[in-house]
């Protein structure tokens, strides 16, 4: 099963889109409407702000995936610096704007702190979370607002070992209430990769960070402009460390 097809019929009877998404058509039609109000909404506040991005967004999107990885490599040494900054100072600067150099989309899980991570500080990161690290509309749509809004340079779909959500949808089995929505987005990891949870897991991230740079006409036109660099990664729990994943 190709992983980017548009759409694909799941057992539950409903519809796995590209983006990820488990939707009815009356809830397409919504969404379709809400994001062209969004979209307006998005370019009007991006021709408003006049002001450029301060010292975050003058990095290179190569520049701010290192800057990220050098952060983490402080993160697993135990050298954090982001906690020696003083927050008072970060408050105040950070209180009527943000200027985040990199947006990561990360799983909800409370194993992954994703600031300290990457050892970086208030209003350095714009982080949307959700279990599994998928993409949906609303997911996409935050991170659309983070690269035309707010100008990040980089974007990293972070996966992470001992993932509960694609353990479960590698068993498949029965869950309450509407948990089992998070199943339809990682199957395609699962039929891409099989029933090993680290090779799904490493699968999801990468389908999930395809899935952005082709459905998304900002995400695409800004890594084509160069201006944006968009990549998969694992956290491993254990250790700390972030591996980047071609």
């Amino acid at each position: 099963m190709d992983p980017f097809a548009p759409h694909q019929s799941m057992p539950c009877g409903c519809v796995a889109c590209a983006d990820g998404a488990q939707l009815a058509a009356p809830s397409r039609r919504h969404f379709l409407c809400g994001s062209l109000a969004a979209a307006g909404m998005l370019a009007s506040a991006a021709v408003s702000s006049s002001t450029p991005a301060a010292a975050q967004s003058t990095l290179t999107p190569d520049e701010a995936l290192q800057a990220m990885m050098d952060g983490n490599k402080r993160f697993v040494d135990g050298r954090l610096q982001s906690v020696n900054e003083d927050l008072s100072i970060l408050k105040a600067r950070t209180a009527e704007k943000q200027e985040p150099f990199a947006a990561v989309l990360s799983c909800a899980d409370s194993r992954v702190p994703v600031e300290y991570v990457f050892d970086q500080s208030i209003g350095h990161l714009f982080v949307v979370r959700v279990a599994g690290n998928v993409t949906t509309p609303e997911i996409t749509a935050s991170l659309e607002y983070g690269v035309a809004v707010l100008g990040v340079k980089a974007l990293l779909v972070l996966g992470h070992s001992h993932c509960g959500a694609v353990k479960a949808t590698i068993e498949g089995k029965s869950v309450p209430g509407q948990i089992g929505a998070l199943y339809a987005p990682i199957w395609p990891a699962v039929n891409m990769a099989g029933n090993d949870l680290d090779a799904v897991i490493d699968a999801n991230a990468k389908i999930q960070a395809t899935l952005l740079s082709r459905t998304s006409t900002i995400i695409a036109q800004a890594s084509k402009e160069g201006k944006l660099k968009v990549v998969a990664g694992r956290y491993d729990i254990a250790t700390g460390a972030v591996s980047l994943l071609v």
